[in-house]
Parts: structure tokens; sequence; C-alpha cells
């Protein structure tokens, strides 16, 4: 009866409650090894919801593999707000420089379609225009334009 559960935990403060505990309950694991270990590995994403994968066998052992948190919680805290903007392309909540949006993309890398960091600002840049972000201070729809110029060649190389 070796199984898998996916579940989006908050970074290090995962608890036996829900989401987490009516998944894991009716397993043969221990529940608070399972929550101690997913808040040891994810402790760097804290106040980030984090997508946590468990594996565990009929023997009661388990794998824990964590995830990237969304693009948008990336971008959320490093731009130092708590929820995007209800009118994304009027009113902006926040601005990042590229090199912001760089470290998002190099943080998301193996999760985007991209092949490169410059693909992947782009689609960084796609995240910040629906959250209402602007980026150099200027609407993030331009930042796709203004990437494929080569505007920013030598920060995005």
């Amino acid at each position: 009866m070796a199984g898998t559960i996916e579940v989006l935990v908050p970074g290090g403060k995962a608890n036996p409650g829900p989401p987490l505990g009516p998944e894991l309950g009716p397993t043969p694991v221990d529940v608070q090894s399972v929550v101690q270990e997913i808040n040891d590995q994810t402790a760097a994403f804290d106040g980030m919801e984090v997508p946590v994968t468990v594996e565990y066998e009929d023997d009661g052992s388990f794998s824990i593999e964590v995830g990237v948190p969304p693009t948008s919680e990336l971008i959320k805290d490093e731009a130092g707000f708590e929820s995007g903007s209800g009118e994304p392309h009027e009113k902006f909540v926040a601005d990042l420089s590229v090199e912001q949006v760089k470290k998002i993309a190099e943080q998301k890398s193996s999760d985007l379609l991209s092949y490169d960091v410059k693909n992947a600002a782009k689609e960084v840049g796609g995240t910040c225009m629906t959250l209402g972000v602007t980026i150099e201070g200027e609407n993030a729809r331009t930042f796709k334009q203004r990437v494929d110029s080569g505007e920013y060649d030598d920060v995005l190389a």
C-alpha cells in the first residue's frame, strides 16, 4: 500500500493539522516525524507556501521532496508585499529591479519551461504583470520587449 501525498505547506511551519494530517493519518508513517522533517527542509522558505511530496512505504518509512514555491510567492517575498493588486494594470503594489527578477528566475529555473535565464526572467515578468508589480519602475508589460531588445543582456547573461 505504498503511496504518495502532495500538499502545499507553509515553509517551516507545517503541523499535524490540515492539509497534511488528514492525508498522513491513514498511512503507516509517524506523522510527527514527517512534520518535523518537512519543517527542517522548508525552513528557508519561511512564510511561503511550499509544495511538498511525501512518499511512504508499508513499513512506515518515508521520503520527502520539497519543491520550489510558486513564482508569485517568490515575487511577494522578494518585493515584500502580502497580496497582488486587484487592478494589476492600473494599481501597482511593488517594484522589482532586474537583478531581483533574475534571482527569482534562477530560483525557479528547474520548474520553468525556459531554457535560459533570459527567458526565465520573461516568465517571471509575466507573473509580475498579473500581480501588479513593476520592474525598474515600469509596467512589467514592457519588460519582455526590453529584454528582447537586448537592454538587459549584461544582467541576464
